[in-house]
């Protein structure tokens, strides 16, 4: 009846002379504004990114290159001692005697440097211009070339390596540029930690590209066969990676960049051998060699497939430890791709994809002992009988003990294990429990501290996300490093010399959006904390090499970023460096995210969202409003940062005001809050997702809560569709793509962490599927037929509900497509036309 009354209001408003403005809804032009969103407002924004390039080992100062607008930049040079942020050179002078010297008419700000590097005394800028070598004087301002009997080493280019490696992580960000100086075409990739690549692009000869990668990040150069030309491993130090003649040609195969046998022994005296039928321990220097079937672990063995897993050894050598596994349910998924590019024919594919209530394989944790032959030992599991996982497994510096941290099934008790290797005895050393969910997936982080019988560990048990000092030999808490109504985000760095840890912390800051990110320094004991950073925004940082010093970001949706250099000793503010410049994007019409927070379902706990509207936004008018929904447990999901967050920005433009929330139940603020989502999936956060919009309507005469949508994908297409059930006389259109619609069909590691084990009727009450019957509204029902992330089959079971309880919809599948088909191009403007025919009520894309 209400959806009735809306279409009625429509209609009325032509009648009293709102065609006009009826009519420039939904228009050609709209759609035109929509797609070429992303390259009106591209490279609009300077001044906003600071990459140094440190210039001397004690890191006394560095310089970068930063944008100041269309295709000018500047270099600048910072003195961290004394504070000062300086033009590196007169840049109008050198670009006076490079003309001179050239021939050619050179803009100061549009200094193509190459190689560029300034000496440790600041006194010279040497690099390369046109093809050759140049020196410039700081002091005197002179510009001379090299002499022909000083070759110029080029300290910035990157060596290639002789063989392929994987990325490691941890490392800072970095701009990496590769140079195809060669006469065919290479693709790049970026080679991942498993030894995967990620195509990134095509080199032309002859052509560069400047990657944003990090330290570490390894990435591999191929011709148009697949044969491998170059390898190079990102570097804090060299910023250019030159393929030519002089390139090392990597050997084929992926290696890693560490290269240990963690099945030889430390000593190198004892090599470990195995299969799923049996092990073998062979001395390295005589004959001598132990050999032992799995059967004598487990008898399970006969009838289950035998997994043996990894070895780890103790430091002195005497020990190690297995996890061999029974083989548990190996359920297959099939999709058949109907329209494969290389034949008329569909194809059958088939993959690994366990379920929640699926039986998982079940690890045995095996101690095997120089002094008993290596004859295997199976641990008394009496604490820890029901594995999800058990993983982490740590020796002490002795060798006398090891831990591993069990993860039982259902996720409401987390356990750090310890075994006295001596006697095989386990013990609980911590034990964390919940009557709802421990967040394993998220909020995990464990450090042996070495020298000291303590471990470092993370938990909600106050009710907020915290750090604790554990002692390793009683298990019970010596001091709680962190504490209050914020929370822990992650753990930057652990400094044991000085018994200090860097954090990334939220909600700290009184006054400031609990979700925004900064820096901080605590003390194992909790009693010395200095916060590093400054500034009411989201921060993220990078540090010098050597720790010293701190480049601080910091920017809010509404603010654009700012980056200054503090004292990682003081978190005094050094210098600010760059401030952001977004005059162009003002100019053209945009308009940043409004923020607006009020009280949720309860009266108390503060909502956050953002709004946003179209840049052609008429404040006399009223639009229909578009949410767009991820609701995810794991994670929070409305930006913080300053952005262009072109998805949301294109809706807008069609003529919709779109908001973003982040309602209970999702994560990165108290227990309490994330703790609304604990078998209750399907409540996503609506309750305050419809308080924050009526709140926000009041004082926003432009929204028309009439005329109410909601978008999303995956987790998001699950709520998407659910708006429709639980709330369909609010929400009046739902686009829904790769919805993991029943989560007893998901995957199971990111169901079963917040809907829990075994399986209970609480799965079939947040099921689509189940509730499909009470669906009111429009639908829309967007999949890919290869979508390896959600099983397709999750969608098609809603579509046969729908079909059983008579409701209309409409559905695309794409074929060939896999997770997020939404993305598509036709999908995507199939999606834009549902909302304008179902909100605005007309034909899309007319005049």
């Amino acid at each position: 009846m209400i959806r009735y009354f809306r279409l009625a209001l429509v209609c009325f408003l032509i009648l009293v002379g709102g065609s006009d403005w009826l009519k420039a809804q939904g228009t050609e032009q709209q759609y035109r504004d929509a797609a070429s969103y992303r390259t009106r407002v591209s490279g609009r924004v300077y001044r906003d990114s600071v990459v140094p390039r440190w210039i001397d080992q004690q890191e006394t100062k560095f310089w970068y290159r930063v944008s100041v607008g269309p295709k000018r930049h500047v270099f600048r040079l910072v003195d961290c001692l004394n504070g000062q942020r300086i033009d590196a050179f007169d840049h109008q002078k050198l670009a006076e005697q490079l003309s001179e010297a050239t021939g050619q008419e050179i803009d100061p700000q549009f200094l193509d440097l190459r190689s560029l590097r300034i000496s440790e005394d600041a006194e010279e800028v040497r690099f390369e211009f046109s093809g050759r070598s140049w020196v410039y004087s700081r002091t005197s301002d002179q510009l001379r070339q090299p002499s022909s009997n000083q070759p110029e080493p080029d300290l910035d280019r990157l060596i290639g390596l002789k063989s392929i490696a994987r990325s490691r992580s941890g490392g800072s960000e970095v701009d990496l540029e590769i140079t195809n100086n060669t006469r065919v075409a290479l693709i790049y990739y970026w080679v991942r930690s498993d030894g995967s690549l990620q195509r990134y692009g095509m080199l032309q000869p002859g052509a560069r590209a400047t990657l944003n990668t990090y330290v570490g990040h390894a990435w591999l150069l191929k011709n148009s066969e697949g044969k491998p030309v170059a390898s190079f491993v990102a570097s804090e130090d060299q910023s250019r990676a030159i393929v030519d003649d002089a390139t090392p040609q990597p050997m084929a195969g992926v290696r890693s960049q560490t290269r240990r046998n963690p099945n030889q022994s430390p000593d190198g005296k004892w090599l470990v051998r195995y299969d799923d039928k049996s092990i073998v321990i062979e001395s390295r220097s005589t004959s001598e060699q132990f050999d032992y079937e799995w059967l004598s672990v487990n008898d399970q063995f006969k009838q289950r497939q035998c997994k043996p897993g990894r070895v780890w050894w103790s430091p002195n050598s005497s020990h190690f430890v297995m996890m061999p596994a029974t083989g548990g349910d190996q359920r297959q998924v099939s999709m058949v791709e109907s329209s494969p590019k290389e034949s008329i024919h569909p194809i059958l594919h088939q993959f690994r994809y366990a379920k929640p209530g699926d039986e998982l394989d079940h690890p045995i944790p095996t101690l095997f002992s120089l002094e008993n032959q290596w004859e295997p030992k199976r641990l008394d599991d009496s604490d820890f009988p029901n594995p999800y996982a058990i993983n982490r497994v740590t020796w002490d510096e002795s060798g006398e003990t090891f831990s591993f941290l069990y993860n039982e099934r259902g996720h409401q008790s987390l356990r750090l294990i310890t075994v006295d290797a001596t006697t095989a005895s386990p013990r609980i050393c911590i034990d964390e429990s919940s009557d709802t969910f421990v967040c394993y997936s998220q909020k995990t982080f464990l450090h042996r501290v070495s020298g000291r019988n303590e471990w470092i560990w993370m938990s909600e048990r106050s009710g907020w996300n915290h750090l604790y000092l554990i002692d390793a030999n009683t298990g019970l808490v010596k001091n709680a490093i962190t504490s209050g109504d914020w929370v822990v985000r992650s753990v930057e760095n652990v400094d044991e010399v000085n018994r200090e840890i860097l954090l990334s912390v939220s909600g700290m800051n009184e006054g400031e959006d609990p979700y925004h990110k900064h820096l901080i320094r605590v003390s194992f004991d909790g009693k010395r904390t200095v916060q590093l950073t400054q500034g009411d925004g989201d921060h993220r940082w990078r540090f010098s090499p050597k720790g010293k010093w701190l480049i601080d970001e910091y920017s809010r949706v509404d603010l654009p970023p700012i980056t200054t250099l503090r004292s990682v000793a003081t978190g005094e503010l050094v210098c600010e460096l760059e401030k952001a410049d977004i005059s162009e994007l003002v100019a053209m019409g945009w308009r940043p995210p409004e923020r607006f927070v009020t009280e949720g379902r309860d009266g108390v706990t503060k909502i956050h969202g953002l709004i946003i509207r179209p840049l052609k936004f008429d404040s006399e008018k009223k639009y229909p409003v578009l949410e767009h929904i991820y609701a995810g447990p794991h994670s929070s999901f409305v930006p913080k940062s300053f952005g262009l967050h072109h998805q949301l920005y294109e809706m807008a433009e069609l003529g919709f005001i779109v908001v973003k929330i982040d309602g209970m139940g999702t994560s990165n603020r108290s227990k309490a809050f994330h703790d609304v989502c604990w078998q209750n999936l399907g409540d996503s956060g609506f309750p305050d997702r419809v308080i924050w919009m009526k709140a926000a309507a009041q004082q926003r005469p432009e929204m028309d809560l009439e005329r109410v949508g909601i978008w999303g994908g995956s987790a998001g297409g699950q709520s998407a569709m659910r708006a429709l059930i639980t709330h369909g006389d609010f929400y009046d259109a739902a686009s829904a793509d790769c919805g993991c619609h029943d989560n007893r069909v998901d995957k199971i590691w990111w169901n079963e962490q917040w809907m829990g084990w075994p399986i209970g009727p609480h799965y079939a009450q947040q099921s689509n599927v189940t509730q499909a019957h009470r669906v009111n509204g429009d639908l829309l029902l967007i999949w890919g037929e290869m979508d390896r992330n959600v099983d397709p089959s999750s969608s098609m079971q809603v579509v046969d509900a729908l079909i059983k309880a008579d409701k209309d919809f409409t559905q695309l599948i794409v074929p060939g497509a896999g997770h997020g088909a939404a993305a598509h191009p036709y999908a995507k403007r199939q999606q834009a036309d549902f909302f304008v025919r179902k909100l605005w009520g007309k034909e899309p894309r007319g005049e």
